[in-house]
């Protein structure tokens, strides 16, 4: 069956995890990806946190499969011969190098479109314009400057980074999202344009609830779904929430059975309006159905912490799946806290193909996670990562080179 970008030609200059999350996508719905990488070295991460000695690690494998791998050495002119002639037969040239890099090594946004005008050029950075554009940005820097990590925790606790990577690849899968939107453009335009996802941007489109809750304190000076209503004094900044849902319906994050030796028999549960006679009935409360005091969304509001504590009760006598049944039948809101290993072994997430495993030449079989978008007429097929420089030769054969100019770049260390 085709895929959706057969026959769109990706150049990925992409590094570490924000450029390869969007280039892995592309790759995913059929896209051909040629990653560029340095002879002898290649992505940083095929070395970094291995578990296997000189295999690539988990950290590179998990990014990059279904690409293809070929190894320049960008300084020297023949290099550059060989990235011209990529960019003129390519449709996208995706980049998170440092700010200026690419212009350095001789491709400013003007020479690509001289050489293809029709190009699209993506690439993500730390911060947009302004006095922080030249800075360095890892993904918790890029957490704490989007707003995630001053509303993350506990309100008696230091900021918090989530185990989420929303600044790498939540970048990256918003530079995909630009670089498709580019691509429908270019097809009544006839041209291309640059694609710019910065760090910052992406963290905090994903926080954009906090910055409404922010305009909300400042009208009002208090946010009734936080925890801290009604018995701390709210300050100037939207406060951490702890597990609070922060929304109109809220919720917290409960004991269940066994949890004493377990950490993570826990629940997830919500307090949805339109189920709460249900609630009542489950907890054995259903007085609190006709009560003043309960019976409403606000008049429930100053009492949450009561409420969610008589709920608990009842979780801690059931396993985390023993209450999704009961709560389930009730179309009550609510969801297991599952461990990196539950979902490992999840049956349904294998068969789905959001958990794969995968087989490497090298390192041998290992899970990774699929693709999360699931395209009816545009499967989505997970092959490995290439191996640094398996796809050179491969390339430029492609790109009108003889076998004997391929052996002769390599012999003056080109490739």
């Amino acid at each position: 069956m085709s895929k959706a970008l057969n026959g769109y030609r990706i150049l990925d200059f992409t590094h570490v995890q924000s450029g390869p999350t969007c280039t892995q996508l592309l790759a995913w719905f059929g896209a051909d990806v040629i990653k560029v990488e340095r002879a002898g070295e290649g992505d940083a991460t095929r070395g970094q946190l291995r578990d296997i000695p000189e295999a690539d690690s988990l950290y590179f494998t998990m990014l990059n499969h279904n690409k293809r791998s070929i190894t320049v050495n960008t300084k020297h002119p023949k290099g550059k011969q060989v990235l011209e002639a990529l960019i003129k037969q390519c449709d996208v040239l995706v980049e998170n190098f440092a700010p200026g890099a690419l212009d350095r090594m001789g491709f400013t946004w003007e020479r690509i479109h001289e050489l293809n005008p029709r190009m699209v050029v993506a690439s993500v950075k730390g911060f947009g314009p302004g006095k922080y554009e030249a800075c360095k940005v890892y993904e918790n820097v890029a957490q704490c400057a989007g707003g995630a990590a001053s509303t993350t925790g506990f309100d008696d606790g230091p900021p918090l980074v989530t185990g989420a990577q929303i600044g790498d690849s939540g970048t990256g899968l918003h530079l995909a999202l630009g670089i498709m939107a580019a691509l429908l453009q270019r097809q009544t335009s006839g041209k291309g344009q640059k694609v710019l996802a910065p760090m910052q941007d992406a963290v905090l489109n994903l926080c954009r609830v906090k910055l409404r809750d922010q305009q909300r304190l400042e009208r009002t000076g208090e946010l009734q779904e936080y925890p801290q209503y009604p018995d701390i004094e709210f300050g100037e900044a939207v406060p951490r929430a702890g597990n609070a849902s922060g929304g109109g319906q809220p919720g917290s994050i409960l004991k269940c059975k066994g949890w004493q030796k377990d950490p993570n028999a826990y629940i997830y549960f919500i307090t949805q309006a339109a189920v709460w006679p249900a609630i009542c009935k489950v907890i054995d409360e259903e007085g609190w159905i006709t009560d003043p005091h309960f019976s409403t969304p606000k008049a429930r509001l100053p009492h949450l912490k009561m409420i969610f504590a008589r709920i608990e009760e009842w979780t801690k006598t059931k396993t985390k799946f023993e209450a999704m049944d009961i709560l389930n039948a009730y179309d009550i809101p609510c969801g297991p806290i599952l461990s990196m290993k539950e979902i490992a072994e999840d049956e349904a997430l294998r068969a789905s193909g959001t958990v794969v495993e995968v087989d490497h030449p090298v390192r041998g079989k290992y899970l990774t996670v699929g693709n999360p978008i699931k395209m009816s007429d545009s499967p989505t097929v997970v092959t490995r990562s290439p191996l640094l420089g398996e796809h050179t030769d491969e390339v430029l054969s492609q790109l009108g080179y003889s076998a004997a100019d391929i052996q002769a770049l390599r012999a003056e260390q080109v490739i």
